[in-house]
């Protein structure tokens, strides 16, 4: 069995995210920068998918996968690739 989203809202600084297994996840949104900068409605224009959230308009993706395994976003910073 696959495991998905369902459903995403936005409550202070989390994002809970409801799964299809019944599951409700409270995620920081420190994990992510681009959520954490986004205005609210950025926040709402998101899609979901079998694997995960995706928000066009901020270029982030979340994987399901990876919110189960505690982990958050795995880009660098720009100042970091530079080097």
């Amino acid at each position: 069995m696959s495991i998905s989203a369902t459903d995403v809202r936005f409550e202070d600084a989390t994002m809970w995210v409801s799964l299809s297994d019944g599951r409700i996840l409270g995620v920081p949104l420190a994990w992510f920068p681009r959520l954490l900068a986004a205005r609210p409605a950025a926040l709402l224009k998101y899609e979901l998918s079998s694997t995960g959230i995706h928000w066009e308009d901020l270029d982030e993706d979340i994987s399901i996968a990876g919110l189960l395994s505690g982990r958050g976003d795995q880009t660098k910073p720009a100042s970091i690739a530079a080097e």
